[in-house]
């Protein structure tokens, strides 16, 4: 699943190649993906200049002149470009056309990913984007600021974690290796975690990130980023997918548990 350096890894790749070209058309082949109005998707995106990619969280943001096309990846979204000329296959759901006669095709196979178009100006108005919590290298994500987002939460510090409205871009993946590191057990709850933690929490969160991004990003299972980039940092991971190995640190085996659902890897020495 794309998380936030997968999709920064996307962004960066796409706009070495896209910026500057002017939308044609745009086929649209499973409507649902669109949340915005179908018809006026199509119809205002055409003649439109793509001048810039950023991110907010797991949202790429695609600005258009006066609009911004926000899209996120969910499972395994992915972009592809190509000729005009090739034809279009399974899972390209929608397709941007170019006045160039390249294509940029968004791919996947599971279609739950999403778009919105809106005005520029009213991006921060869009309820996914207004609440979006700091991203791990923001100053404002200090260890207060952790602290009294968790401090009454009575659910595991892994599940929490996962909440893009206190931490924005950590998934799974990163959720795993960002406990490991700070040595927190993901199965503790929100309020019985220090604010030293919190501290450890921030400081590992940062460090992991930044270290992804530069690597870009984590491949796993069928994901790879657009054009076929495939991120480095899968070679790194120290507990996601690894149970049963042995603990890089201590020797003792990783252990895979289901919290909220979602597979959690850990070491229980090192994470007690």
């Amino acid at each position: 699943m794309p998380e936030i350096a997968e999709v920064e890894t996307v962004r960066n790749t796409l706009k070495n190649r896209i910026i500057g070209k002017e939308v044609k058309q745009v086929i649209i082949n499973y409507a649902p993906i669109i949340e915005s109005d179908e018809k006026e998707f199509k119809r205002i995106l055409p003649g439109l200049k793509i001048t810039d990619i950023k991110r907010v969280g797991k949202w790429l943001i695609f600005e258009l002149e006066n609009y911004c096309l926000l899209s996120h990846l969910r499972m395994e979204g992915k972009y592809f470009l190509k000729s005009s000329e090739d034809p279009i296959i399974k899972h390209e759901h929608i397709i941007f056309e170019f006045t160039d006669s390249t294509n940029m095709r968004y791919h996947d196979t599971r279609k739950f990913g999403r778009m919105i178009l809106v005005p520029k100006e009213k991006l921060f108005e869009v309820e996914a984007i207004k609440k979006q919590g700091y991203e791990p290298n923001s100053k404002e994500l200090t260890k207060e600021y952790l602290f009294e987002k968790i401090k009454k939460k009575n659910l595991p510090i892994k599940t929490i974690l996962l909440d893009q409205t206190i931490i924005s871009g950590l998934g799974n993946i990163y959720a795993n290796e960002v406990l490991f590191k700070a040595k927190i057990n993901p199965q503790r709850v929100g309020k019985d975690i220090t604010i030293e933690e919190c501290e450890r929490i921030k400081l590992s969160s940062n460090e992991i990130i930044k270290k992804a991004i530069e690597d870009g990003g984590t491949t796993i299972r069928s994901y790879t980023s657009s054009l076929g980039v495939t991120g480095l940092f899968q070679t790194k991971l120290m507990v996601h997918k690894k149970e049963g190995e042995p603990c890089k640190i201590c020797g003792t085996p990783i252990e895979n548990i289901k919290i909220g659902g979602r597979s959690t890897y850990y070491c229980p020495k090192c994470q007690k």
